[in-house]
């Protein structure tokens, strides 16, 4: 592989946010071997890694091992000093606007972070929804001026061209509608909906569309934010990403994607078939006419493992995305009429009820991925959680660094659980890596190993 082309020294300044550090923000993110500064390091080298064709992020960083940023104060603020970045950030020598905001964007998410952490230590843990509602906050992302229309478009970074078209075309239809975009911020079926919107916005002469993207800093490497996003903000890790997905969203539109789509899919009926949420998100599945088998297959795992009951909570849609787009349009219109109704915030669903074992961390040790329990005798929503764990562990594997590092030095994971639910999820797990869903380029290895459980007899 042929080395890639760097920017050898550029200088960036901060440009609509963070223009002012405190002393002890500037000594912390100095220090080159301490946590901020490691952490600010990494998030930066993936925002500069645009459109990147790479999605394991232990190969970026060993690619780019010489880049380096510095925080330095100045009288105005502070600027970045960047050493051997990516030079697709750039033209001309200067670095492209969007990008530079980005990179000032993560640097106040990961202080903030850090500041909370500092405020809440000895004191407890914090509540995940408050928590997640700060972050969103001090990142103005909340916006009570905003009319309701906040669509949520998950889906996968691996998508062949056709999938990426209709993602786009459906994000067209809703930007003629006037709606905005919310994405996991990467390629693929994250970025269609957003490029679709802006020409949608540019059309109707809507010049303030957002193009919302929610990382955090296991993915960001992996899938770096596309040039499209206006807005970025980085969750301290995948719960509260996918916490802040669900509380901000008023519709939410899934297409077609790997493993990480099926753990946000999982994680969403996890919180749509809790027995304390009556309430609903709009929920519509689709994808373009050569999808039919791809959501066959998904809907038999789905129904195989949760339970016919699943269907209630989704509607699907193959082949026609001004329909889509119609449908997203409705739920954001019930959305709309059940708050107000309710006297309810329509910027942050706080009444949404988020089960404590879909907000606690999830670290996928070995240990841990072999403990989980794939039990078909558990409650749908329960269940739901516990796969979604099983999906993430795997994204891990995959993609974030510290999972392949894992998976090299031990081998696989080890998923055990009932004979029927694991051939179910081997079945999928199969299709997906045959499709190339897993993986951007290159022959998949799988990262877990499914091994199904003796069903004992009553009288063992």
């Amino acid at each position: 592989m042929s080395a890639p082309a760097k920017i050898a020294r550029a200088t960036v300044y901060p440009r609509n946010t963070l223009n002012l550090l405190s002393r002890e923000e500037i000594v912390a993110l100095a220090d080159a071997e301490g946590p901020l500064q490691r952490l600010f390091r990494d998030c930066a080298l993936a925002i500069l890694n645009v459109d990147t064709q790479e999605d394991d992020a232990s190969r970026i960083l060993d690619r780019y091992r010489d880049f380096a940023v510095r925080v330095l104060p100045q009288e105005r603020g502070v600027k970045l000093e960047i050493e051997n970045a990516p030079a697709q950030a750039f033209v001309d020598g200067k670095i492209i606007r969007g990008i530079q905001e980005h990179l000032f964007a993560a640097l106040r998410d990961i202080l903030y972070l850090d500041y909370l952490k500092r405020l809440r230590a000895g004191n407890g843990p914090a509540d995940p929804a408050s928590e997640v509602f700060e972050i969103l906050r001090n990142a103005r992302a909340l916006r009570p001026d905003r009319p309701v229309g906040m669509v949520i478009c998950w889906g996968g970074h691996s998508v062949p061209r056709e999938e990426y078209d209709f993602s786009k075309q459906v994000g067209y239809e809703l930007g003629l509608r006037g709606l905005d975009i919310a994405t996991g911020c990467g390629i693929g079926a994250m970025k269609g909906p957003m490029k679709g919107a802006a020409i949608g916005h540019a059309k109707q002469q809507i010049r303030d569309g957002r193009y919302l993207g929610l990382s955090e800093p296991g993915i960001i490497a992996s899938e770096p934010p596309n040039a499209i996003v206006n807005e970025l903000v980085i969750l301290p890790d995948i719960e509260k990403r996918l916490e802040a997905f669900v509380r901000l969203a008023h519709a939410i539109v899934v297409f077609p994607g790997g493993v990480g789509t099926l753990e946000e899919l999982l994680y969403l009926f996890a919180v749509l078939m809790h027995p304390d949420n009556r309430q609903q998100l709009p929920l519509v599945l689709a994808g373009p006419e050569s999808t039919r088998d791809y959501f066959a297959r998904v809907e038999r795992f789905l129904v195989a493992t949760l339970g016919e009951g699943v269907r209630r909570h989704y509607s699907l849609v193959v082949g026609d995305a001004a329909e889509v787009a119609r449908r997203l349009e409705a739920g954001v219109e019930q959305v709309f009429a059940q708050r107000r109704a309710r006297g309810e915030a329509y910027y942050f669903n706080w009444s949404l009820s988020v089960p404590a074992e879909l907000q606690t961390p999830f670290d996928p040790t070995h240990e841990n991925m072999a403990a989980l329990c794939l039990d078909p005798h558990l409650p749908p929503h329960r269940l739901a959680a516990e796969l979604r764990r099983a999906f993430s562990g795997i994204v891990a594997g995959n993609v974030k660094a510290v999972g392949i590092e894992r998976v090299r030095r031990h081998g696989p994971f080890l998923l055990r659980g009932d004979a029927r639910l694991m051939a179910a999820m081997d079945e999928l797990l199969t299709a997906l890596a045959a499709e190339g869903r897993m993986r951007l380029g290159r022959r998949y290895r799988p990262c877990y190993r499914i091994e199904p459980l003796e069903v004992r007899s009553r009288g063992a």
